[in-house]
């Protein structure tokens, strides 16, 4: 049985609670003078780009990147004159009065980092190939085999292990996705297993020489597999009672929104979890630009003074129903699977089952300006049109309409008669205020909410609900049944009530429900989901859940609180339609809800770019160059595309790529179809027209609108 599947159906989790907040506990490693993990804050670092023997513009960087609030600086050290530049600029440093830490990243080369360790406070290792050259061989390895590649890793390591415990210095294994060694690509393949046994060997050998100043990190560019690779590894090392930090970080995040979104979906769901002690955001931008990110994303989960190590995500409940290590919520937390649910037609859509995730959006605010429902209903159509020019399949799917007043109601039906045709592209949901509004609105609608009381308790309300769910039946109209806050403070009696409200709303005969929390934090949210999940999985109801956050006048914060929320449970299977709330402007909210979902690999409906954030060893202008490459080929809708500077990560990382764009050498790119490189030594200036023929030959490219 492997092991992710043991350790699901025993009942080990990743987590202390799935449903309140408790941060992981583990033992304090110092970097430097910086805590790592225990009740310290959860720590911010980035890592420089310039070429690290350039003393001075490595020191300008790391400069920049303290006074942006960077709490550990990492610099690679790819070459002996890079690691013993370290020392020059740990020197430079000090003497401008900076005792920030540093980290020297090593790839392939224990010398470099036998040479690193004399001058900075912390080493990273690839066990990947830290004692491995990266050539894929295709081998059956016999127990015998692998005992004797172990061997031959620990005499590589173990020097390293000895010099920094000797003089007083931190490590950090990290494991990547992409640049898993041969032995453990032939035993697990290119898994969250891989990745956790790769770095369990070496903790081993760590272990083994009495040295425990250790942190790990599981980085992907996939949220998902991020997500269950550290959820495995703090499963595995609960079994194995250890208690090292971890660094959390989504690799070759990209830029611009789309990084700021994969990065808060991976990075914020394991905080939500409990999970990170130190996080860094990999920007395919100036690595200043990652810190504030960094920032926001921790923000709810760091420390407070009468919380403790819990933070301030607390939901502050008590009892659940649940055991601590019960993950009945999805079947295995360490493997994605789409939860099962019922499917529902709303208009010319279909939600639920099977099905993509539906995109819900509230344009009133931005329909105000339209005098009438037919100039809504023309302006809603020049919309549908700039979508599909876009190139992007990102438009209005199903629109909320508030229904306060009959005006409102007047209002939607002359938008729907001015729509004409396009209502096949567009289904309405009404939000409807009074029963009733709601029975004479209900045959000018796809679905309908109607405010629940949330105790189901008043007679007199039991009577007015009954009568809109027989109306919305007959209507042959699905409901969303939504749930906000309740008056006993308790934060999870959103999810024990909805259980309540969904068994009414099935006696009273109407089954076509989609059930949906209106929830003021993320963390209410994320709980309440979870638990409502594990409920109805245990009593095998099936209805699909709509996920909805309010909006924000700061959309940064919308976009870091929708990333973090929906990527979370979007990530373990649930959720099948989303709405990121009214924030300034709906057509940002529409664009945030779908690359959200693009984010957390759940529907793909524009180009995916995959790109490093650089660092010293890359071989090219990485920036310049993905801006390049996305202006030539953002057009191509579900198709993805790869950018990066080296080959450490570049390859493996590119595993689910179309197309890779790698940096071979100076001054030449590698050409890669999926993990195939097609392509090798090509001048840089003649790359682009050859990814171009490349997308060609494969039959997937499109001209520009």
């Amino acid at each position: 049985m492997p092991t992710e599947t043991l350790l699901a159906s025993t009942g080990i989790s990743y987590t202390q609670d799935l449903f309140r907040y408790h941060r992981r506990r583990t033992r304090v490693v110092y970097v430097g003078d910086v805590g790592v993990g225990g009740s310290n804050p959860i720590r911010v670092q980035s890592m420089t780009t310039t070429p690290t023997a350039d003393v001075d513009a490595t020191v300008a960087q790391s400069l920049s990147l303290i006074n942006a609030g960077c709490e550990i600086v990492r610099i690679t050290a790819p070459t002996m004159n890079d690691a013993r530049a370290l020392g020059q600029i740990k020197k430079t440093l000090l003497a401008k009065g900076v005792k920030a830490p540093l980290v020297a990243d090593i790839h392939f080369n224990p010398e470099c980092a036998m040479e690193a360790a004399n001058h900075v406070e912390k080493v990273r290792v690839n066990p990947g190939n830290y004692a491995d050259s990266k050539i894929f061989k295709v081998k059956e390895y016999s127990d015998t085999d692998y005992q004797v590649e172990l061997q031959r890793v620990e005499e590589r390591f173990t020097p390293l292990v000895l010099k920094l415990k000797s003089l007083g210095r931190s490590m950090r294994i990290g494991s990547n996705h992409g640049s898993l060694s041969d032995r453990i690509m032939n035993r697990y393949g290119d898994s969250p297993e891989g990745m956790v046994e790769s770095a369990l060997e070496f903790v081993r050998i760590c272990e083994k020489n009495g040295f425990y100043d250790v942190i790990l990190s599981m980085k992907s560019s996939n949220p998902k597999v991020m997500i269950a690779a550290y959820r495995l590894l703090a499963a595995r090392m609960a079994q194995e009672n250890m208690d090292y930090p971890f660094h959390l970080g989504v690799t070759e995040a990209g830029q611009g929104e789309d990084g700021r979104i994969k990065s808060a979906i991976g990075i914020g769901s394991l905080l939500n979890d409990g999970l990170g002690d130190t996080i860094r955001v990999s920007l395919t931008e100036d690595p200043e630009r990652e810190v504030p990110v960094a920032f926001e994303i921790a923000k709810p989960y760091q420390p407070t003074a009468d919380a403790g190590t819990r933070g301030h995500g607390d939901t502050g409940t008590t009892d659940h129903g649940f055991a601590a290590s019960d993950a009945s919520h999805v079947d295995n937390p360490f493997h994605y699977a789409l939860r099962p649910t019922r499917e529902l037609q709303i208009g010319p859509f279909k939600l639920g089952g099977e099905n993509v995730v539906r995109v819900i959006g509230d344009f009133s605010p931005w329909l105000k300006e339209a005098p009438d429902g037919r100039a809504a209903g023309l302006k809603l159509s020049g919309l549908l049109e700039e979508q599909q020019a876009s190139g992007k399949d990102q438009a209005p799917e199903i629109l909320e309409w508030p229904v306060r007043t009959l005006a409102d109601l007047t209002r939607l039906q002359e938008c729907r008669r001015a729509l004409g045709g396009e209502t096949s592209r567009l289904a309405f949901l009404g939000r409807f205020s009074a029963l009733p509004l709601a029975l004479a609105g209900l045959p000018s609608v796809h679905a309908a909410v109607f405010p629940a009381d949330y105790s189901m308790s008043s007679e007199q309300w039991l009577d007015v609900y009954t009568q809109f769910l027989k109306a919305a039946k007959k209507a042959n109209v699905p409901v969303i049944l939504e749930l906000g806050p309740c008056a006993s403070g308790n934060k999870l009696d959103p999810a024990r009530n909805m259980i309540k409200s969904i068994e009414f709303c099935e006696r009273v005969g109407h089954r076509d429900l989609l059930v949906s929390f209106n929830l003021p934090t993320v963390q209410e949210l994320i709980a309440n989901v979870r638990l409502a999940a594990a409920a109805l999985r245990s009593s095998g109801q099936d209805p699909p859940f709509h996920l909805r956050l309010p909006g924000h006048s700061d959309f940064n914060l919308q976009r870091i609180q929708a990333s973090i929320a929906f990527g979370s449970l979007l990530c373990d299977g649930l959720g099948n339609s989303i709405q990121a709330g009214v924030g300034t402007d709906p057509r940002h909210d529409l664009e945030l809800a779908y690359n959200v979902l693009q984010g957390a690999g759940v529907r793909m409906t524009k180009t995916e770019f995959v790109s490093c954030p650089s660092c010293g060893r890359t071989l090219f202008d990485l920036q310049t160059t993905t801006e390049r490459i996305q202006k030539q080929t953002g057009h191509l809708k579900g198709v993805k595309i790869a950018i990066m500077g080296c080959i450490v990560n570049g390859p493996g990382e590119m595993a689910d790529a179309d197309f890779g764009y790698v940096g071979g050498a100076p001054g030449r790119i590698n050409l890669y179809a999926g993990k195939d490189c097609v392509e090798k030594g090509i001048p840089t200036e003649q790359a682009d027209d050859r990814l171009i023929h490349l997308i060609k030959t494969h039959g997937k490219w499109v001209d520009k609108k």
